[in-house]
């Protein structure tokens, strides 16, 4: 599958050049960059050739924020009354996970009000059936960058030693929201394309740069819908 591709074009273990010898000459120098420069095109030329996986909309009342692929902000928004829900991914891997599929994801909700300076954080496990919240806090609101402020003050009690109760009521909190597994096939997909963009973008930065040539001038970004 595609996915298993994306991590086999660029996970063979290569062994270090050697010259032979101590201080190296041009030529050295100039072949070390050939290979190199010859591997990172034949590895962006297969990568190129992917087929991404099928679109996939996120549920409706949520939509894409754009210039999403590109930021590390959110990905996507809705509003539920007065209230502003972000939704930011990220890949969720299993210490034994050895296989390059994404089916754990782990995603931040913030619900922010317009009166109010924090906003309510939710971190969870996104799952294909299923979602659990590790904890819940208040914090400062979230700027753009998609990055959590570190707390400076208490954040709540340890989520899994709450009430039944009122851990139900916070899923129940979240559920009504829209944030649930319904996000999970938008949202991993999502994260592929992602990780295809940025493999790409290495390859061809990173090409460049040993070749001693600028990165053209950026092209608008397109848009994530």
């Amino acid at each position: 599958m595609w996915k298993r591709a994306l991590v086999g074009a660029v996970g063979s273990l290569r062994r270090p050049f050697s010259s032979g010898g101590g201080g190296g000459g041009g030529g050295i120098s100039s072949a070390v960059n050939s290979m190199l420069l010859r591997s990172l095109k034949d590895h962006y030329l297969e990568i190129a050739k992917m087929n991404m996986p099928p679109k996939v909309s996120p549920p409706s009342p949520f939509t894409i924020v754009k210039g999403a692929l590109d930021s590390h902000g959110p990905v996507l928004r809705r509003s539920y009354g007065d209230e502003d829900v972000s939704i930011y991914v990220m890949r969720l891997s299993a210490p034994d996970d050895d296989d390059s599929a994404i089916d754990q994801l782990f995603i931040h909700v913030d619900v922010s009000k317009p009166s109010q300076n924090e906003s309510l954080i939710f971190l969870c496990g996104l799952y294909e059936d299923a979602l659990g919240i590790h904890s819940v806090s208040m914090r400062p609101k979230v700027q753009e960058s998609g990055y959590l402020l570190i707390p400076s003050q208490y954040t709540g009690p340890v989520f899994a030693e709450l009430d039944e109760n009122m851990r139900d009521a916070f899923h129940s909190y979240i559920e009504e929201r829209g944030v649930n597994e319904s996000l999970f096939k938008f949202l991993q997909a999502w994260l592929y394309v992602k990780e295809h963009r940025n493999l790409m973008r290495w390859f061809r930065t990173m090409g460049l740069f040993i070749d001693g040539k600028k990165p053209a001038t950026a092209k608008p970004a397109a848009t994530d819908a």
